[in-house]
Protein backbone atom coordinates (compact mmCIF):
# COMPACT_ATOMS: atom_id res chain seq x y z
CA UNK A 1 0.00 0.00 0.00
CA UNK A 2 3.15 2.05 0.02
CA UNK A 3 2.44 3.98 -3.22
CA UNK A 4 -1.29 4.64 -2.32
CA UNK A 5 -0.52 5.71 0.71
CA UNK A 6 2.30 8.23 -1.10
CA UNK A 7 -0.87 9.76 -3.15
CA UNK A 8 -3.00 10.05 -0.53
CA UNK A 9 -0.13 11.72 1.79
CA UNK A 10 0.32 14.27 -0.94
CA UNK A 11 -3.56 14.61 -1.77
CA UNK A 12 -4.74 15.74 1.73
CA UNK A 13 -1.70 17.05 3.08
CA UNK A 14 -0.95 17.16 6.80
CA UNK A 15 -4.12 17.89 8.12
CA UNK A 16 -6.02 15.49 5.85
CA UNK A 17 -3.62 12.61 6.50
CA UNK A 18 -3.15 10.81 10.16
CA UNK A 19 -0.44 8.09 10.90
CA UNK A 20 1.42 7.94 14.02
CA UNK A 21 -0.39 5.46 16.23
CA UNK A 22 -0.85 7.98 18.57
CA UNK A 23 -3.10 10.17 16.15
CA UNK A 24 -4.82 7.13 14.90
CA UNK A 25 -6.00 6.36 18.54
CA UNK A 26 -9.14 7.85 19.20
CA UNK A 27 -10.64 6.74 15.22
CA UNK A 28 -9.94 2.66 16.57
CA UNK A 29 -12.78 2.46 19.09
CA UNK A 30 -16.41 2.62 19.62
CA UNK A 31 -17.68 4.46 22.56
CA UNK A 32 -18.74 1.96 24.69
CA UNK A 33 -15.28 0.41 24.26
CA UNK A 34 -17.22 -2.85 23.05
CA UNK A 35 -14.94 -2.83 19.76
CA UNK A 36 -11.38 -1.86 18.93
CA UNK A 37 -9.40 -2.33 15.97
CA UNK A 38 -6.31 -1.42 14.03
CA UNK A 39 -6.02 1.53 10.99
CA UNK A 40 -3.63 1.33 9.10
CA UNK A 41 -4.13 5.37 8.75
CA UNK A 42 -6.41 8.02 8.85
CA UNK A 43 -8.15 10.28 6.08
CA UNK A 44 -9.37 13.45 6.64
CA UNK A 45 -11.05 15.05 3.77
CA UNK A 46 -11.87 18.47 3.48
CA UNK A 47 -14.48 18.14 0.92
CA UNK A 48 -16.53 16.30 -1.33
CA UNK A 49 -13.72 16.51 -3.92
CA UNK A 50 -10.92 14.45 -1.75
CA UNK A 51 -13.35 12.03 -0.63
CA UNK A 52 -14.35 11.08 -4.42
CA UNK A 53 -9.94 11.13 -4.61
CA UNK A 54 -9.77 8.53 -2.03
CA UNK A 55 -12.26 6.46 -3.06
CA UNK A 56 -10.79 5.85 -6.40
CA UNK A 57 -7.41 5.56 -5.00
CA UNK A 58 -8.51 3.40 -2.61
CA UNK A 59 -11.21 1.05 -4.94
CA UNK A 60 -8.28 0.48 -7.63
CA UNK A 61 -6.04 -0.71 -4.75
CA UNK A 62 -8.90 -2.95 -3.05
CA UNK A 63 -8.01 -1.04 0.18
CA UNK A 64 -10.84 -1.14 2.98
CA UNK A 65 -12.38 2.12 3.95
CA UNK A 66 -14.49 2.40 7.27
CA UNK A 67 -16.44 6.21 7.42
CA UNK A 68 -16.32 7.60 10.25
CA UNK A 69 -18.58 10.54 11.36
CA UNK A 70 -18.86 11.81 15.18
CA UNK A 71 -18.05 8.59 16.17
CA UNK A 72 -20.97 8.19 18.98
CA UNK A 73 -22.40 4.70 17.51
CA UNK A 74 -22.71 1.70 19.53
CA UNK A 75 -22.58 -1.10 17.34
CA UNK A 76 -19.02 -1.15 16.04
CA UNK A 77 -19.80 0.22 12.68
CA UNK A 78 -17.60 2.71 12.67
CA UNK A 79 -14.32 0.52 13.72
CA UNK A 80 -11.48 -1.11 11.42
CA UNK A 81 -11.09 -4.29 11.92
CA UNK A 82 -7.73 -5.96 13.26
CA UNK A 83 -5.89 -6.55 10.36
CA UNK A 84 -3.85 -3.23 10.22
CA UNK A 85 -4.99 -2.68 6.17
CA UNK A 86 -8.10 -0.71 6.39
CA UNK A 87 -8.18 3.26 6.43
CA UNK A 88 -10.47 5.13 8.57
CA UNK A 89 -12.45 7.84 6.31
CA UNK A 90 -13.02 10.60 8.89
CA UNK A 91 -16.15 13.13 7.72
CA UNK A 92 -15.33 15.79 10.43
CA UNK A 93 -13.30 18.23 8.08
CA UNK A 94 -16.70 18.51 5.60
CA UNK A 95 -18.20 20.93 8.37
CA UNK A 96 -19.72 23.52 6.18
CA UNK A 97 -23.69 24.47 6.18
CA UNK A 98 -23.50 25.22 2.61
CA UNK A 99 -27.03 27.40 2.98
CA UNK A 100 -30.23 27.59 4.91
CA UNK A 101 -33.92 28.75 2.59
CA UNK A 102 -36.51 29.55 5.06
CA UNK A 103 -38.98 30.30 2.56
CA UNK A 104 -38.40 26.63 1.36
CA UNK A 105 -37.80 25.35 4.55
CA UNK A 106 -35.07 23.29 4.08
CA UNK A 107 -31.46 23.51 5.09
CA UNK A 108 -27.97 22.17 3.32
CA UNK A 109 -25.39 20.87 5.12
CA UNK A 110 -21.93 18.73 4.98
CA UNK A 111 -21.85 15.67 5.96
CA UNK A 112 -19.35 16.75 9.40
CA UNK A 113 -21.54 19.14 10.72
CA UNK A 114 -22.65 18.81 14.62
CA UNK A 115 -26.57 17.63 15.17
CA UNK A 116 -26.46 20.72 17.63
CA UNK A 117 -25.38 23.33 15.37
CA UNK A 118 -28.04 21.96 12.65
CA UNK A 119 -30.79 22.82 15.22
CA UNK A 120 -28.77 25.85 16.25
CA UNK A 121 -28.90 27.28 12.57
CA UNK A 122 -32.38 26.29 12.22
CA UNK A 123 -33.19 27.98 15.33
CA UNK A 124 -31.82 31.43 13.93
CA UNK A 125 -33.58 31.07 11.47
CA UNK A 126 -37.22 30.85 13.43
CA UNK A 127 -37.46 27.06 11.83
CA UNK A 128 -37.13 23.39 14.07
CA UNK A 129 -34.36 20.41 12.81
CA UNK A 130 -36.27 18.10 15.45
CA UNK A 131 -33.94 15.41 15.07
CA UNK A 132 -32.80 15.17 18.89
CA UNK A 133 -30.91 12.87 20.87
CA UNK A 134 -28.29 12.42 23.11
CA UNK A 135 -25.50 12.58 21.69
CA UNK A 136 -26.48 16.00 20.04
CA UNK A 137 -23.65 17.78 21.10
CA UNK A 138 -20.95 15.85 19.28
CA UNK A 139 -22.46 13.33 16.62
CA UNK A 140 -22.41 14.30 13.36
CA UNK A 141 -25.43 14.64 10.55
CA UNK A 142 -23.32 12.37 8.41
CA UNK A 143 -23.63 9.56 10.35
CA UNK A 144 -26.81 10.59 11.78
CA UNK A 145 -28.40 9.88 8.12
CA UNK A 146 -26.40 6.60 7.40
CA UNK A 147 -27.44 4.69 10.46
CA UNK A 148 -30.81 6.12 10.17
CA UNK A 149 -31.02 7.58 13.62
CA UNK A 150 -33.99 8.30 15.92
CA UNK A 151 -33.93 10.13 18.83
CA UNK A 152 -36.71 11.54 21.19
CA UNK A 153 -39.15 13.36 18.28
CA UNK A 154 -39.59 9.85 15.93
CA UNK A 155 -43.47 10.09 16.75
CA UNK A 156 -44.40 13.53 15.59
CA UNK A 157 -41.68 13.82 12.56
CA UNK A 158 -40.16 10.41 12.39
CA UNK A 159 -36.54 9.11 11.41
CA UNK A 160 -33.80 10.49 10.42
CA UNK A 161 -34.53 9.32 6.39
CA UNK A 162 -38.18 10.75 6.89
CA UNK A 163 -35.96 14.56 7.39
CA UNK A 164 -34.30 14.14 3.80
CA UNK A 165 -35.07 15.69 0.77
CA UNK A 166 -31.71 15.45 -1.16
CA UNK A 167 -28.38 13.42 -0.65
CA UNK A 168 -24.51 13.91 -2.26
CA UNK A 169 -22.92 10.19 -2.14
CA UNK A 170 -19.78 9.20 -2.92
CA UNK A 171 -20.04 6.03 -4.55
CA UNK A 172 -16.99 2.88 -3.90
CA UNK A 173 -15.25 4.13 -7.63
CA UNK A 174 -14.96 7.82 -7.25
CA UNK A 175 -17.64 8.99 -8.83
CA UNK A 176 -20.24 11.56 -7.06
CA UNK A 177 -24.31 10.91 -7.07
CA UNK A 178 -25.44 14.58 -6.85
CA UNK A 179 -29.08 14.45 -5.94
CA UNK A 180 -29.42 17.53 -3.80
CA UNK A 181 -32.34 19.27 -4.20
CA UNK A 182 -34.80 20.67 -2.43
CA UNK A 183 -38.09 18.81 -3.75
CA UNK A 184 -40.56 17.61 -1.82
CA UNK A 185 -42.06 16.02 -4.85
CA UNK A 186 -39.79 15.02 -7.45
CA UNK A 187 -41.51 11.32 -9.23
CA UNK A 188 -38.76 10.60 -12.00
CA UNK A 189 -38.06 7.25 -11.31
CA UNK A 190 -36.06 5.30 -8.04
CA UNK A 191 -35.69 7.32 -5.36
CA UNK A 192 -31.54 6.72 -5.09
CA UNK A 193 -31.44 8.34 -1.70
CA UNK A 194 -33.12 6.33 0.38
CA UNK A 195 -30.73 3.10 -0.32
CA UNK A 196 -27.84 5.10 1.32
CA UNK A 197 -30.15 6.40 4.69
CA UNK A 198 -29.04 3.77 7.46
CA UNK A 199 -26.87 1.80 5.20
CA UNK A 200 -23.78 2.39 7.29
CA UNK A 201 -21.34 3.66 4.65
CA UNK A 202 -21.35 0.46 3.07
CA UNK A 203 -23.17 1.20 -0.18
CA UNK A 204 -21.41 4.86 -0.40
CA UNK A 205 -20.26 7.52 1.98
CA UNK A 206 -23.18 10.40 2.37
CA UNK A 207 -21.10 14.02 1.95
CA UNK A 208 -23.99 16.04 1.73
CA UNK A 209 -27.84 16.73 2.52
CA UNK A 210 -30.83 18.80 2.28
CA UNK A 211 -32.65 18.80 5.50
CA UNK A 212 -36.08 19.31 6.29
CA UNK A 213 -36.92 22.02 8.53
CA UNK A 214 -40.34 22.68 10.48
CA UNK A 215 -41.87 25.95 11.96
CA UNK A 216 -40.48 26.48 15.42
CA UNK A 217 -42.96 25.46 17.89
CA UNK A 218 -44.27 28.49 20.19
CA UNK A 219 -45.91 26.73 22.96
CA UNK A 220 -44.23 23.84 24.43
CA UNK A 221 -45.55 21.63 27.50
CA UNK A 222 -43.42 19.35 29.22
CA UNK A 223 -44.30 16.81 32.09
CA UNK A 224 -43.39 13.66 33.99
CA UNK A 225 -46.47 11.56 35.14
CA UNK A 226 -46.14 8.95 36.90
CA UNK A 227 -48.44 6.00 35.47
CA UNK A 228 -49.38 2.45 37.05
CA UNK A 229 -47.92 0.52 34.44
CA UNK A 230 -47.20 0.39 30.81
CA UNK A 231 -50.78 -0.78 30.06
CA UNK A 232 -51.88 2.31 31.28
CA UNK A 233 -49.07 4.40 29.89
CA UNK A 234 -49.78 3.56 25.98
CA UNK A 235 -53.72 4.16 26.53
CA UNK A 236 -52.65 7.49 27.66
CA UNK A 237 -50.53 7.84 24.73
CA UNK A 238 -53.45 7.11 22.52
CA UNK A 239 -55.73 9.93 24.54
CA UNK A 240 -52.68 12.62 24.38
CA UNK A 241 -52.79 12.16 20.56
CA UNK A 242 -56.13 12.37 20.32
CA UNK A 243 -56.41 15.43 22.76
CA UNK A 244 -54.05 17.24 21.30
CA UNK A 245 -54.75 16.99 17.77
CA UNK A 246 -51.37 15.35 16.95
CA UNK A 247 -49.42 17.87 18.98
CA UNK A 248 -47.79 14.77 21.27
CA UNK A 249 -43.64 15.58 20.04
CA UNK A 250 -42.21 13.08 22.70
CA UNK A 251 -43.38 10.17 24.41
CA UNK A 252 -40.48 8.25 26.88
CA UNK A 253 -41.28 5.51 29.50
CA UNK A 254 -39.31 4.50 31.94
CA UNK A 255 -39.03 2.18 35.28
CA UNK A 256 -38.26 3.70 38.89
CA UNK A 257 -34.72 1.84 38.07
CA UNK A 258 -33.54 4.13 35.68
CA UNK A 259 -34.37 7.03 37.75
CA UNK A 260 -32.86 5.68 40.78
CA UNK A 261 -29.67 5.40 39.05
CA UNK A 262 -30.24 9.14 37.80
CA UNK A 263 -30.14 10.34 41.14
CA UNK A 264 -27.45 8.59 42.27
CA UNK A 265 -24.79 8.51 39.88
CA UNK A 266 -25.62 11.93 37.98
CA UNK A 267 -25.15 15.49 39.67
CA UNK A 268 -27.87 18.13 39.70
CA UNK A 269 -30.61 15.82 39.81
CA UNK A 270 -33.65 16.00 41.52
CA UNK A 271 -37.12 13.72 41.89
CA UNK A 272 -39.79 15.81 40.30
CA UNK A 273 -42.68 13.98 42.16
CA UNK A 274 -42.85 13.64 46.33
CA UNK A 275 -43.65 9.62 46.13
CA UNK A 276 -42.34 6.95 44.17
CA UNK A 277 -43.85 4.96 41.48
CA UNK A 278 -42.79 1.87 39.38
CA UNK A 279 -43.43 3.47 35.53
CA UNK A 280 -43.22 7.03 34.23
CA UNK A 281 -43.70 9.05 31.30
CA UNK A 282 -42.20 11.77 29.91
CA UNK A 283 -44.63 13.64 27.97
CA UNK A 284 -43.96 16.87 25.72
CA UNK A 285 -46.17 18.85 23.34
CA UNK A 286 -45.88 21.64 21.31
CA UNK A 287 -48.07 23.82 19.45
CA UNK A 288 -47.67 26.72 16.93
CA UNK A 289 -50.60 28.57 18.53
CA UNK A 290 -50.09 31.20 22.06
CA UNK A 291 -52.27 31.95 24.39
CA UNK A 292 -51.76 28.96 26.72
CA UNK A 293 -54.48 26.93 25.23
CA UNK A 294 -51.74 23.94 25.01
CA UNK A 295 -51.23 24.52 29.00
CA UNK A 296 -55.29 24.37 29.14
CA UNK A 297 -55.64 20.87 27.31
CA UNK A 298 -52.57 19.56 28.69
CA UNK A 299 -53.77 20.26 32.57
CA UNK A 300 -57.48 18.57 31.43
CA UNK A 301 -55.79 15.86 29.61
CA UNK A 302 -54.10 14.52 33.00
CA UNK A 303 -56.84 15.82 35.38
CA UNK A 304 -59.13 12.92 33.70
CA UNK A 305 -56.11 10.84 33.39
CA UNK A 306 -56.03 10.70 36.70
CA UNK A 307 -60.12 10.14 37.56
CA UNK A 308 -59.73 7.21 35.50
CA UNK A 309 -56.70 5.69 37.01
CA UNK A 310 -54.03 5.93 34.37
CA UNK A 311 -51.88 8.89 36.15
CA UNK A 312 -50.69 8.08 40.17
CA UNK A 313 -48.97 11.80 39.76
CA UNK A 314 -47.65 14.66 37.87
CA UNK A 315 -45.58 17.23 37.43
CA UNK A 316 -46.09 19.87 34.59
CA UNK A 317 -42.49 22.39 34.22
CA UNK A 318 -43.38 25.70 34.64
CA UNK A 319 -39.62 26.94 33.11
CA UNK A 320 -37.33 26.36 30.59
CA UNK A 321 -35.18 25.71 33.23
CA UNK A 322 -37.86 22.85 34.90
CA UNK A 323 -38.47 20.93 31.42
CA UNK A 324 -34.12 21.04 30.86
CA UNK A 325 -34.35 19.09 34.35
CA UNK A 326 -37.13 16.57 33.07
CA UNK A 327 -35.40 16.22 30.16
CA UNK A 328 -31.88 15.45 32.17
CA UNK A 329 -33.65 12.78 34.23
CA UNK A 330 -34.42 10.74 30.89
CA UNK A 331 -30.94 11.63 28.60
CA UNK A 332 -28.89 10.45 31.53
CA UNK A 333 -30.28 7.46 32.05
CA UNK A 334 -27.61 5.67 29.29
CA UNK A 335 -24.89 7.34 31.75
CA UNK A 336 -26.05 6.34 34.92
CA UNK A 337 -26.49 2.70 34.17
CA UNK A 338 -22.32 2.77 33.63
CA UNK A 339 -21.81 2.59 37.35
CA UNK A 340 -24.12 -0.31 37.95
CA UNK A 341 -21.79 -2.68 36.68
CA UNK A 342 -21.65 -4.40 33.24
CA UNK A 343 -25.00 -4.33 30.80
CA UNK A 344 -26.41 -6.32 28.44
CA UNK A 345 -28.48 -4.01 26.12
CA UNK A 346 -30.83 -3.94 23.44
CA UNK A 347 -32.40 -1.44 21.24
CA UNK A 348 -35.43 -3.10 19.75
CA UNK A 349 -39.02 -2.09 18.72
CA UNK A 350 -42.52 -3.48 18.13
CA UNK A 351 -45.43 -2.16 17.68
CA UNK A 352 -46.73 0.24 20.08
CA UNK A 353 -49.95 -1.86 20.79
CA UNK A 354 -47.60 -5.16 21.82
CA UNK A 355 -44.97 -2.55 23.89
CA UNK A 356 -46.76 -3.66 27.22
CA UNK A 357 -47.16 -7.35 26.01
CA UNK A 358 -43.06 -7.24 25.58
CA UNK A 359 -41.96 -5.32 28.36
CA UNK A 360 -44.10 -8.22 30.38
CA UNK A 361 -43.06 -11.37 28.65
CA UNK A 362 -38.93 -9.75 28.50
CA UNK A 363 -39.02 -9.27 32.03
CA UNK A 364 -39.83 -12.84 33.15
CA UNK A 365 -38.01 -14.22 31.05
CA UNK A 366 -34.77 -12.30 31.65
CA UNK A 367 -35.03 -12.52 35.62
CA UNK A 368 -36.07 -16.36 35.37
CA UNK A 369 -32.65 -17.01 33.04
CA UNK A 370 -30.61 -14.80 35.68
CA UNK A 371 -32.03 -14.56 39.10
CA UNK A 372 -31.05 -11.21 40.34
CA UNK A 373 -30.65 -9.26 36.71
CA UNK A 374 -31.62 -5.63 37.51
CA UNK A 375 -33.83 -4.88 34.19
CA UNK A 376 -33.88 -1.46 32.84
CA UNK A 377 -36.30 -0.35 30.35
CA UNK A 378 -36.38 2.72 29.21
CA UNK A 379 -36.82 4.59 25.95
CA UNK A 380 -39.38 5.97 23.28
CA UNK A 381 -42.47 4.17 23.58
CA UNK A 382 -44.25 6.12 21.70
CA UNK A 383 -42.67 5.10 18.27
CA UNK A 384 -42.55 1.20 20.21
CA UNK A 385 -38.60 1.54 20.36
CA UNK A 386 -38.12 0.24 23.51
CA UNK A 387 -34.28 -0.05 24.91
CA UNK A 388 -34.23 -2.95 27.41
CA UNK A 389 -31.26 -3.27 28.73
CA UNK A 390 -30.35 -5.09 31.74
CA UNK A 391 -27.79 -5.22 34.56
CA UNK A 392 -25.83 -7.09 36.08
CA UNK A 393 -26.73 -8.85 39.66
CA UNK A 394 -24.93 -6.63 42.22
CA UNK A 395 -23.28 -9.79 43.60
CA UNK A 396 -22.36 -11.10 40.48
CA UNK A 397 -18.48 -10.36 38.97
CA UNK A 398 -18.85 -8.22 34.77
CA UNK A 399 -17.61 -10.75 33.14
CA UNK A 400 -19.43 -13.63 34.47
CA UNK A 401 -22.89 -11.46 33.48
CA UNK A 402 -21.47 -10.42 29.81
CA UNK A 403 -20.74 -14.50 29.18
CA UNK A 404 -24.36 -14.47 29.19
CA UNK A 405 -24.59 -11.97 26.82
CA UNK A 406 -25.64 -14.25 23.58
CA UNK A 407 -28.17 -16.52 25.37
CA UNK A 408 -29.81 -12.80 26.89
CA UNK A 409 -30.14 -11.41 23.17
CA UNK A 410 -31.73 -14.80 21.56
CA UNK A 411 -33.99 -14.68 24.27
CA UNK A 412 -34.95 -11.14 24.16
CA UNK A 413 -35.00 -10.83 20.44
CA UNK A 414 -36.95 -14.15 19.98
CA UNK A 415 -39.60 -12.76 21.90
CA UNK A 416 -39.02 -9.24 19.31
CA UNK A 417 -39.19 -11.51 15.99
CA UNK A 418 -42.42 -13.54 17.21
CA UNK A 419 -43.81 -10.24 17.93
CA UNK A 420 -43.06 -8.67 14.17
CA UNK A 421 -40.24 -6.62 15.56
CA UNK A 422 -37.40 -5.18 14.80
CA UNK A 423 -33.77 -6.44 16.41
CA UNK A 424 -32.46 -2.63 16.15
CA UNK A 425 -34.74 -0.05 16.02
CA UNK A 426 -32.64 3.00 15.96
CA UNK A 427 -28.80 2.15 16.74
CA UNK A 428 -27.96 0.07 13.57
CA UNK A 429 -26.33 -3.26 12.64
CA UNK A 430 -22.93 -2.47 12.56
CA UNK A 431 -21.01 -5.67 13.44
CA UNK A 432 -22.64 -6.42 16.59
CA UNK A 433 -26.07 -7.22 15.13
CA UNK A 434 -24.70 -8.94 11.74
CA UNK A 435 -24.11 -11.98 12.17
CA UNK A 436 -28.06 -12.30 14.00
CA UNK A 437 -29.66 -10.73 11.16
CA UNK A 438 -30.76 -13.39 9.08
CA UNK A 439 -32.34 -15.49 12.10
CA UNK A 440 -35.06 -12.11 12.35
CA UNK A 441 -35.08 -10.92 8.67
CA UNK A 442 -36.74 -12.22 5.74
CA UNK A 443 -34.23 -14.07 3.55
CA UNK A 444 -35.38 -12.52 0.43
CA UNK A 445 -34.73 -9.17 2.09
CA UNK A 446 -31.11 -10.39 2.84
CA UNK A 447 -30.47 -11.31 -0.58
CA UNK A 448 -31.53 -8.65 -2.08
CA UNK A 449 -29.24 -6.40 0.23
CA UNK A 450 -26.24 -8.62 -0.72
CA UNK A 451 -26.98 -7.83 -4.45
CA UNK A 452 -27.15 -4.21 -3.50
CA UNK A 453 -23.83 -4.44 -1.84
CA UNK A 454 -22.86 -6.50 -4.56
CA UNK A 455 -23.52 -4.03 -7.10
CA UNK A 456 -22.59 -0.85 -5.53
CA UNK A 457 -19.57 -1.93 -4.24
CA UNK A 458 -17.91 -4.94 -6.09
CA UNK A 459 -14.75 -4.89 -4.61
CA UNK A 460 -15.86 -4.63 -1.06
CA UNK A 461 -13.65 -1.80 -0.06
CA UNK A 462 -17.34 -0.02 1.71
CA UNK A 463 -17.05 -0.44 5.43
CA UNK A 464 -16.55 -4.44 4.74
CA UNK A 465 -17.84 -6.48 6.88
CA UNK A 466 -20.45 -4.37 8.74
CA UNK A 467 -24.17 -4.76 8.38
CA UNK A 468 -24.71 -7.59 5.19
CA UNK A 469 -24.04 -10.79 6.83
Amino acid sequence: MTAEFDRLRALLGPKGWLETDADIAPYEKEERGLFKGKAAAVARPADTNEVAEVLKICNAARIGVVPQSGNTGLVGGGVPDASGRQIVLSLARLDRVRGLDAANDTISVEAGVILADIQKRAAEAGRLFPLSLAAEGTCRIGGNLSTNAGGINVLRYGMARDLVLGLEVVLADGRVLDAMKGLRKDNTGYDLKQIFLGAEGTLGIVTAAVLKLFPAPREIETCLVAVPDPKAAIELLGRAKNESGGNVQAFELTQRRLIDYVLAHIPGTSDPLAERHDWYALIEFASGDLGGALKTMVERLLERAMEDGLVLDAAIASSEQQRKALWKLRESMTEAQKPEGASIKHDVSVPVSSVPEFLAEATALCEAMVPGARVCAFGHAGDGNIHFNISRPTDWRDADFQARRKEMNAAVHGIVGRMRGSISAEHGVGILKRDDLPKYKDPTAIELMRTLKAAFDPNNILNPGKVVP
